[in-house]
């Protein structure tokens, strides 16, 4: 756990250094995000996230690529993306001393349209092999 604690802070620090397009801040129901941008249409996310039955919390990053100029997508309202996810999923179930906490490997997709120059709205639907499917909707704000 150390070491995976240790990479996720070498890559966020990385990331500040060198990203260049605009950072956001993506809240909702079950979690929370912050993007940080590595390139014109990647970006990274560290975040925490639940299922809405409270079942398991995860601890990670996701990394999004943004599809926006493959698909010609010139409206600054839109947005497209896609990407895998990894984290430590925490067990949060009574299960009488058995846990299944451990790592998560998964992917996510995900749609966002801003209604202003700052704040939009965002649908993703993500899994993993521990934390299973897990729909999302939430608000975003561009810092």
């Amino acid at each position: 756990m150390k070491n995976i604690t240790l990479s996720v802070f070498s890559v966020l620090c990385f990331t500040c250094v060198f990203g260049q397009a605009r950072k956001e801040l993506n809240f909702g129901l079950i979690g929370v995000n912050y993007e940080i941008p590595v390139h014109r249409d990647i970006t990274i996310a560290p975040g925490v996230g639940t299922s809405l039955d409270l079942d398991w919390l995860n601890l990670g990053v996701k990394g999004n690529y943004y599809f926006d100029n493959l698909f010609g997508i010139t409206s600054a309202a839109w947005d497209v993306y896609a990407g895998p996810n990894v984290g430590y999923t925490i067990d949060m179930r009574d299960n009488k001393g058995h846990d299944d906490s451990d790592l998560n490997f998964g992917l996510q997709v995900g749609g966002r349209w801003f209604w202003n120059e700052k704040w939009g709205v965002y649908a993703e639907l993500s899994g993993g092999n521990v934390s299973g499917f897990s729909p999302g909707i939430g608000l975003t704000v561009k810092l």
